[in-house]
C-alpha cells in the first residue's frame, strides 16, 4: 500500500470518528450481548442491547478494532437507539454492497458511513468495518428469537 493510499484511507474524519466513540457505557442487565471477531485482523466488537416495541431502547458497544472499524462503529453507534432489526440489517447489507460491489452509500440515518468509501479498495479491511453492524444484527436476532421461544 503506497503512502498516498494510506493517507487517503485514514483521513482526518475517520480518525476523528475513531477517537469519539459513542455508546460505550455498559448497560445493566441487557436483553442480549453479542461479541463478533474478525479472524483476519483480530478486531472485536461487543454489543449489548435492549428492545422496546421492536426497537433498540438501550445500546452499548465495546470496540477493539482498527481506526476504520472504530469509525464504522462510531457512525452507527450514534444512530442505533430507535432502530429495528429490519433497519439495521438493511444498513449492514448496504454497507457491505458499498464496500464490496461499488453500491451506493447506506440510507439515512446510516449515511455517515460514506466516510468509509475510500476503504472499497482494501478488502482486507471490510470485515472490521462491518463488525459493529454484524454484531448488532445478531444481537437483534437473538432477542427476537428469545421472544418467539418464550411464547
Amino acid at each position: 500500500m503506497a503512502d498516498a493510499d494510506l493517507i487517503k484511507l485514514y483521513s482526518g474524519r475517520i480518525l476523528e470518528l475513531a477517537a469519539d466513540m459513542p455508546a460505550t457505557d455498559p448497560i445493566a442487565d441487557p436483553a442480549t450481548t453479542v461479541r463478533k471477531r474478525s479472524p483476519l485482523c483480530g478486531s472485536t466488537v461487543t454489543v449489548a442491547l435492549d428492545l422496546r416495541d421492536g426497537r433498540i431502547d438501550r445500546y452499548s458497544q465495546n470496540v477493539k478494532a482498527c481506526a476504520l472499524g472504530q469509525a464504522s462503529a462510531s457512525v452507527s453507534g450514534r444512530v442505533m437507539v430507535g432502530r429495528t432489526l429490519v433497519e439495521v440489517s438493511k444498513a449492514r447489507d448496504q454497507l457491505r454492497a458499498m464496500l464490496k460491489e461499488g453500491g451506493p452509500v447506506p440510507d439515512a440515518p446510516f449515511d455517515g458511513l460514506e466516510v468509509l468509501l475510500p476503504a472499497r479498495d482494501f478488502a482486507n479491511r471490510h470485515a472490521s468495518i462491518l463488525l459493529a453492524l454484524d454484531a448488532t444484527v445478531e444481537a437483534l436476532e437473538c432477542v427476537n428469537d428469545d421472544r418467539l421461544t418464550a411464547r
